[in-house]
């Protein structure tokens, strides 16, 4: 892995690069700057990717059994979106903390732990989805990322999170924590102002705090939790799990009515 970028070859044999596939020319002539090789089974990306940096602003690699990434991958310098989810990635290669324009980065479903220190350099980035990994702790690089504005972190093995996110991540909107190991709401969600989208489906929690001071919130999702009754909420908030329907129909009649009385 590793090595300089050169031009794409155009006969392998042994111990040759692997050429780019045959339609790549054909996918980037459309103009919008859009590779997809997502299902295409390949160990390794070829390095010849990399004489693609002034066209290429989109990069699909979704299920393509990838293990590594050339070193060179930092050389797509024009690079906004990169999906390596449903990959074998044991690790994030160093490459991908080095794409200076970086805006979505999907990892899902890959065999990762964590995130290195160097993830810090991706500070264009918005969106990062994480989920169905192997995380156990949530990823402290991630606090000096408060540019990020939609965290998706399920499926995963969590447990908490620091009380340090309020103040490092004040941008984050999203925040999707379903199917990890969360027995009580962490109290620091309750200082994310900004969070517009709250999934909590499928955790441990019995008991749900007062989450009317999330004043922000649009959508809680709370579904697959051994509660008893629907978490209090905004007025304005939707809420989504067991008696949620019920709930927000008795909150309409209600306000319904309040509006009424007014009127008369």
């Amino acid at each position: 892995m590793g090595g300089a970028c050169g031009s794409v070859p155009t006969v392998a044999g042994e111990g040759a690069e692997e050429p780019l596939p045959e339609d790549t020319e054909e996918q980037l002539s459309n103009g919008d700057g859009t590779l997809e090789l997502s299902g295409r089974k390949m160990s390794r990306l070829p390095r010849s990717i990399c004489t693609l940096s002034d066209h290429l602003y989109k990069l699909y690699l979704s299920g393509t059994m990838l293990i590594e990434l050339p070193d060179d991958l930092y050389q797509l310098h024009n690079l906004r979106t990169l999906a390596l989810d449903a990959n074998r990635l044991p690790e994030l290669p160093e490459a991908v903390c080095s794409l200076p324009h970086l805006g979505r980065l999907y990892l899902g479903g890959n065999r990762l732990q964590g995130l290195p220190p160097s993830f810090a350099r991706l500070q264009t980035l918005r969106t990062l989805w994480i989920e169905r990994n192997f995380l156990h702790h949530f990823p402290r690089v991630l606090l000096s990322m408060p540019s990020l504005r939609c965290l998706q972190m399920g499926d995963n093995r969590l447990k908490g999170l620091p009380a340090e996110m309020a103040d490092a991540m004040p941008g984050l909107r999203g925040l999707w924590l379903y199917a990890n190991r969360l027995e009580r709401v962490p109290k620091v969600l309750l200082r994310l102002h900004g969070l517009e989208i709250l999934d909590l489906d499928r955790n441990r929690i019995a008991n749900f705090p007062d989450m009317s001071v999330m004043k922000g919130l649009r959508l809680l999702s709370y579904d697959h939790n051994p509660v008893t009754r629907p978490p209090t909420v905004g007025e304005t908030v939707t809420l989504v799990g067991e008696g949620a329907q019920e709930f927000m129909e008795e909150r309409e009649e209600k306000r319904k009515i309040r509006s009424a009385i007014l009127i008369l």
